[in-house]
């Protein structure tokens, strides 16, 4: 086994509190829920009520089976995702891959900074164009975000998101539970599924409540995470899927949330902004502190998805670049200093910029369409690699229920993808 694995990890393995062994889960959450995630609960929320909190708990479920199936590969070969495919399928499929991945990163680098930009805006005033304020906030939380990553390495970023995540979590579901809607109406909207029809936009809302619920191309993520903390053995899997579950758990109670919280008040808008009305809308019914919780939450949320994404995209894009080049060792971890890690780093914290300058329900917009076909070919890439008995092994390869599950994850993000051509 290389050096890089054997090495004792700075942070907890397989021992050790529970809450220190729930790591990539809890960043693997944080990371995925954005400003998209709080906009598109708030205001499918206000749209169709609590009826549609089931849809929360069935997207949340569907991205679980995709993670999980994504630690089994690594867990039984040792490869992540991107070189099981480097080895298996061709080199040709990273040609394929780093444009898309160029694509994601501008456009969700630059959704992040606007969200991120239009909060700290809100919360502090001091620029009189609300514009000004997003492109000045959003390109200081972007630089902070580099500093972070660059000098802390894992071990910092691991720090500032866990306070990040407590921060998102208390505040957003204390809100929930101050506009707390009811017992009852809770339970029925999430054990009797049914979709109101909002003048027929009821469908549409429902579908990208369950297809916007966490990350898209983070989940690739996880696996780096994995290795960071040093869980490179089979018998990790046990406790990989607590931690997933755990999280996923944990994105599921958050998007439900944000669904009771735009239940109970009336909003108008979209995007960063949606959010900031939200807030004003808040400070109406329940006062200043329903304000400064809510926009605290909100910045707990979208800086923390920043920071994720900052941090764990730029291992996808040194992985790929070093297969391309015939430099990458099998099961070592990606060296957070070398050239090509911080080179994108670089670029993801800058080029993104001029995404500040667009409207945010645009490049949500771009994003989500580019994000949307990513499931698909996972979901299709792990019903063939983890069915290989040879490649993974049987204690490793799909379940019926587990190919049942990736089908319908395959064949729902594959409909949401051709949804907007469909008419």
């Amino acid at each position: 086994m290389p050096d890089a694995q054997t090495q004792p990890s700075a942070g907890p393995t397989r021992r050790g509190p529970l809450v220190g062994m729930l790591g990539p889960g809890l960043l693997l959450a944080a990371t995925g829920v954005g400003a998209g995630d709080l906009a598109t609960g708030s205001f499918a929320g206000g749209l169709l009520g609590t009826a549609v909190l089931w849809a929360v708990v069935v997207g949340a479920f569907l991205k679980f089976v995709v993670t999980e199936g994504l630690a089994r590969w690594q867990l039984a070969t040792g490869e992540t995702l991107i070189e099981g495919v480097a080895a298996r399928a061709g080199r040709w499929a990273l040609w394929l891959f780093l444009p898309y991945l160029l694509l994601w990163s501008f456009f969700v680098g630059s959704a992040l900074m606007s969200a991120t930009g239009a909060t700290l805006h809100a919360m502090l005033p001091v620029v009189a164009d609300a514009r000004d304020g997003k492109v000045i906030f959003g390109a200081a939380a972007s630089l902070t975000g580099l500093v972070l990553v660059w000098l802390g390495g894992y071990r910092l970023f691991d720090h500032v998101m866990r306070v990040c995540i407590g921060v998102m979590f208390a505040t957003v579901i204390l809100m929930a539970i101050l506009l707390w809607p009811g017992t009852g109406a809770v339970l029925e909207g999430l054990f009797v599924p049914r979709i109101p029809s909002a003048d027929g936009r009821g469908v549409t809302w429902t579908l990208a409540l369950i297809g916007g619920i966490g990350g898209t191309l983070t989940v690739l993520c996880y696996g780096y995470w994995l290795r960071e903390e040093g869980r490179d053995k089979p018998e990790d899997l046990r406790l990989c899927r607590v931690d997933l579950a755990t999280g996923y758990v944990m994105t599921a109670i958050f998007g439900i949330a944000m669904v009771i919280i735009g239940s109970s008040v009336t909003i108008e808008g979209s995007g960063a902004q949606l959010l900031v009305t939200l807030s004003e809308r808040l400070d109406d019914v329940m006062g200043p502190a329903g304000k400064w919780l809510f926009l605290a939450g909100t910045f707990g949320a979208v800086f923390s998805s920043l920071l994720g994404v900052w941090q764990c995209v730029p291992y996808l894009f040194a992985d790929s670049w070093a297969l391309l080049n015939g430099t990458r060792e099998t099961e070592h971890k990606i060296d957070t200093a070398s050239t090509p890690y911080r080179a994108f780093l670089l670029a993801i914290a800058t080029v993104p910029m001029l995404g500040l300058f667009w409207r945010f329900r645009d490049v949500q917009m771009l994003y989500a369409v580019i994000g949307a076909w990513l499931f698909p070919v996972l979901a299709l890439t792990l019903l063939i690699f983890n069915g290989r008995t040879g490649w993974v092994g049987a204690r490793f390869a799909n379940r019926p229920i587990t190919i049942f599950a990736l089908v319908v994850v395959l064949a729902f993000f594959s409909y949401l993808g051709l949804r907007p051509y469909l008419g």
